[in-house]
């Protein structure tokens, strides 16, 4: 084999890797419940489906621009306006093949070899896997459930340093649901403004899934005076069902966009034109759907965060956003010597999710609550079994 070094840096996705062993022992006749991926079970909505066969039916199957349709454009930069507060013109913003390809050019174009990304953890598994392919260090930020799994400003600051090129940040966060309110963000923003070299990426992706009772915060929205070095990253995948659709928009300073956008020219190319005039249905049509969606997300979390904390060995905290809860197994480790064993003890019970260890984290593991009640409850019923 041949393989280069860039590649040799990286590991396959294990919540990937979860999620098609699952499948595997389904299609061999077992009996496997999967909450080892993000992804909602409510369809799509029905206007976002007549606009992708509308698209078809007109013959919109050829190339479009690298970085998406104007139209496509237009509407994303009205999605971060209404949405997340940004105002942003069309030029500043790009369409990417999911949130994921976005994240990956903006490291590909700014990151050298040896500069260093502040990551809190636990973290999206593919943050770290990007940076280092990157040829970048990752500079781990360690959260604990006690503090909600958030960090403040002199936690930042502790770790900056002269090589530090971004900082990270997912709010409503994956695996852990930390949403940071407008008070830690504008307390993060004044050691940024210490640090004018820092770049932050901010991946508001699940911004609609949010149970505070207050509205989302994000930092270009707050802070102004540093959107030159924030680039805002969101999508249609995880608020409006649409995850096979890939697409992801991200909108920030003109010299990173471009970048991306050369970069794209020559990995992929446009995303998917079906798929794009899906998403401008999706922004610019009806939203009044997203309020219901959080508060049948918001009865399955309560749902699971009561059954697992009913569990001897197990608790998690209460996540205010996303749909996922990051469960604690510390007391469970004597038993079976770390995460990744228990994860295949539970698989092996019929319950497939994502070991602690896979996002930077240890001695526990990740549930997505992104499925109906019925099957959370009996998928607690196995975990609860499993463990006794």
């Amino acid at each position: 084999m041949h393989l280069s070094t860039a590649l040799s840096r990286i590991a396959p996705s294990q919540t990937t890797a979860m999620t098609d062993r699952a499948t595997q022992l389904r299609e061999e006749g077992r009996d496997v419940i999967s909450l080892s991926v993000g992804e909602p079970d409510f369809a799509t909505p029905d206007h976002v489906v007549a606009a992708a066969k509308a698209a078809l039916d007109a013959g919109q199957t050829k190339y479009t621009p690298v970085g998406g349709t104007s139209r496509l454009k237009q509407a994303a930069a009205l999605h971060f306006q209404r949405d997340l507060g940004i105002d942003v013109p069309a030029s500043q913003v790009t369409v990417s093949a999911g949130g994921k390809q976005a994240i990956f050019h903006a490291m590909l174009a700014t990151v050298s070899e040896g500069d260093e990304v502040i990551v809190p953890a636990p973290w999206w598994v593919s943050y770290p896997e990007i940076i280092h392919f990157a040829g970048g260090k990752v500079i781990p930020l360690y959260t604990h459930a006690k503090d909600n799994f958030r960090f403040t400003g002199a936690d930042l600051e502790a770790q900056i340093g002269p090589r530090t090129q971004w900082l990270m940040l997912n709010s409503p966060g994956n695996p852990t649901g930390a949403c940071y309110p407008r008070e830690m963000l504008q307390a993060l923003a004044e050691v940024l403004r210490r640090h004018p070299r820092v770049m932050v990426l901010s991946d508001d992706i699940y911004a609609p899934i949010n149970y505070t009772g207050a509205p989302h915060a994000t930092l270009a929205s707050l802070c102004p005076d540093l959107a030159e070095r924030i680039l805002t990253v969101s999508g249609v995948s995880k608020s409006h069902a649409m995850t096979g659709f890939r697409i992801g928009v991200a909108a920030g300073p003109e010299w990173l966009i471009k970048a991306m956008e050369r970069l794209q020219s020559h990995s992929s190319g446009n995303p998917c034109s079906i798929s794009q005039a899906a998403a401008v249905a999706a922004f610019e049509g009806p939203q009044d759907f997203l309020a219901d969606w959080c508060e049948r997300f918001r009865a399955r979390r309560d749902l699971v965060v009561s059954a697992i904390n009913a569990i001897p060995g197990l608790s998690t905290p209460t996540p205010d956003g996303a749909f996922y809860c990051m469960v604690d197994a510390a007391p469970l480790m004597e038993r079976f010597g770390d995460d990744k064993a228990l994860a295949l003890h539970l698989l092996e019970h019929g319950v497939a999710i994502v070991p602690a260890s896979a996002f930077g984290g240890r001695d526990g593991f990740r549930i997505s609550f992104a499925a109906d009640e019925a099957t959370l409850a009996d998928a607690c019923s196995r975990i609860a079994k499993a463990v006794a």
